[in-house]
């Protein structure tokens, strides 16, 4: 799929509200978790993406600042019709630039021990040891922009 359009979120408009329908059914649902109101009340602080195909949300994540200069990358997720087809590499080359245009120079992520070779694929770098978060291994792993 190439007709796709990079995009901001904006935090609580009808967009918003399908990427979080788009995470919440990839990301937490299979872990039998559901966001809380407060949960999705704390993204308004955060920048929110998305790549649309026909004007709906087929990939998307969210960028939370955090110390001078890096920002965590969070709650990243690609239809399932469509994993495997360069969405989630294009989105998250562009949120990179997005990021380097807006004065941050480093990305992190805690990614899923499943998730770990894509990252890998995009240059990003293990470090620390593993840890559990919602219940399910992880790796830090981090990228200079």
């Amino acid at each position: 799929m190439t007709n796709t359009v990079f995009t901001e979120v904006k935090h609580g408009s009808p967009l918003y509200d399908e990427v979080v329908a788009l995470r919440d059914a990839l990301l937490r649902k299979p872990l039998g978790m559901q966001f809380t109101p407060e949960q999705l009340a704390a993204e308004a602080a955060y920048f929110h993406f998305a790549l649309l195909a026909d004007g709906k949300p087929v990939a998307c994540l969210m960028l939370v600042p955090h110390e001078e200069g890096q920002l965590q990358m969070k709650q990243v997720a690609v239809s399932a019709e469509l994993q495997g087809s360069g969405l989630g590499a294009r989105l998250t080359a562009a949120a990179e630039e997005w990021a380097k245009d807006n004065g941050y120079s480093y990305m992190f992520c805690h990614a899923r021990d499943t998730a770990v070779p894509f990252y890998e694929r995009q240059g990003y770098t293990i470090d620390k040891a593993p840890f559990t978060e919602v219940g399910i291994p992880h790796r830090y792993m981090y990228k200079q922009l």
